[in-house]
């Protein structure tokens, strides 16, 4: 692999990486039942470890395009049911 071909792919993590990390831990943490004030904090913990993960992603794929087009998927998707959740009222997140 050329040192080149890396590029799109820290390109990809350093844009998309946080955004799916917060839609995951997002999503996860409202859909528990209980009040937010006591699971606060350890959701807030998950998102280091579920970011690390997260990082290592772009690297499992053969090409920098692939990776943009899996991370866009998914970035879109766990973000589209986080902010479809709360539209539909299934999730209540106050303000």
């Amino acid at each position: 692999m050329r040192h080149s071909a890396m590029w799109p792919r820290w390109l990809a993590l350093g844009l998309l990486g946080l955004p799916l990390t917060i839609g995951i831990v997002g999503v996860l943490a409202l859909a528990t039942p209980g009040p937010a004030s006591i699971s606060a904090l350890p959701w807030m913990l998950l998102v280091f470890p579920v970011w690390i993960g997260v990082m290592v992603l772009p690297f499992v794929f053969s090409s920098g395009r692939l990776a943009w087009v899996w991370l866009c998927l998914a970035t879109a998707t766990s973000l589209g049911l986080l902010y479809g959740l709360k539209a539909l009222g299934w999730l209540e997140v106050a303000a």
